[in-house]
């Protein structure tokens, strides 16, 4: 099994893949990474840029076929799943981190213990309005915490902000559609947010540093982590400096 890390996760939010490796090595999976990894080619799909989405793609391909995919991001998971097929006739056996980590417990290959205190969900959009996948990582969630869910939840999730060039093109409305959602959050009285995409994480992280000066925000100290840095909570295991 390959582990797609993913452009934003292996660039910037290193934390991500490094708590899924460990996940990985607890449950004794065996997988490999690509020191080489190129793009999904997501981003530049979202953006109207096809032809460069096509190239990347199909350069990508050639380093996944006739292997099982993991990914830790939703938009990956999406391209994977389902514009490859669409649009390169390739098919990729791809399952996202919240899938396998589901698998994981359920079969008893890692055992989490009880997190005392509630977190909400959020739903990242391609995840969840793009490929209709709500319930597989609240079930992870919630074999060892409680959810407190937000108003908006599921298919009607607020987006983070972050999608289709939202945040290259427009960040101050970017930040602001995440300052929203972080209200969200904060109005369900939890003290952590968990999402299963690292855009979302990335932006929503940016919009509370960005508000942290303004009296009336309210969520300076919740935790927003993925979805691999939670499950490690409950394993009572941290990701080595």
């Amino acid at each position: 099994m390959i582990y797609f890390r993913g452009c934003l996760s292996r660039e910037k939010l290193k934390e991500i893949p490094q708590a899924t490796e460990k996940l990985l090595e607890i449950a004794n999976i065996n997988y490999k990474i690509l020191e080489n990894e190129g793009c999904c080619g997501s981003v530049l799909l979202r953006t109207g840029f096809v032809e460069d989405a096509l190239e990347v793609m199909q350069e990508t391909y050639q380093d996944v076929k006739g292997e099982k995919v993991l990914v830790s991001c939703a938009g990956c998971y999406m391209t994977f799943k389902e514009d490859y097929p669409e649009l390169l006739g390739k098919k990729v056996d791809v399952i996202h981190t919240s899938h396998l980590f589901w698998e994981l417990l359920k079969k008893g290959k890692i055992e989490a213990s009880q997190i005392t205190e509630p977190v909400t969900y959020h739903d990242p959009c391609h995840l969840g309005r793009h490929m209709g996948e709500y319930e597989t990582p609240r079930q992870v969630i919630s074999s060892y915490a409680k959810i407190l869910e937000m108003d908006s939840n599921r298919e009607n999730s607020r987006c983070c902000g972050a999608g289709g060039g939202v945040r290259s093109a427009f960040p101050d409305l970017s930040c602001e559609i995440a300052r929203l959602r972080l209200d969200d959050a904060v109005n369900t009285g939890a003290k952590r947010l968990v999402t299963c995409c690292p855009f979302c994480i990335h932006n929503l992280k940016t919009a509370q540093n960005s508000f942290r000066i303004r009296e009336d925000f309210q969520d300076d100290d919740m935790d927003i982590l993925d979805l691999s840095q939670f499950l490690l909570l409950g394993l009572n295991k941290e990701v080595e400096p």
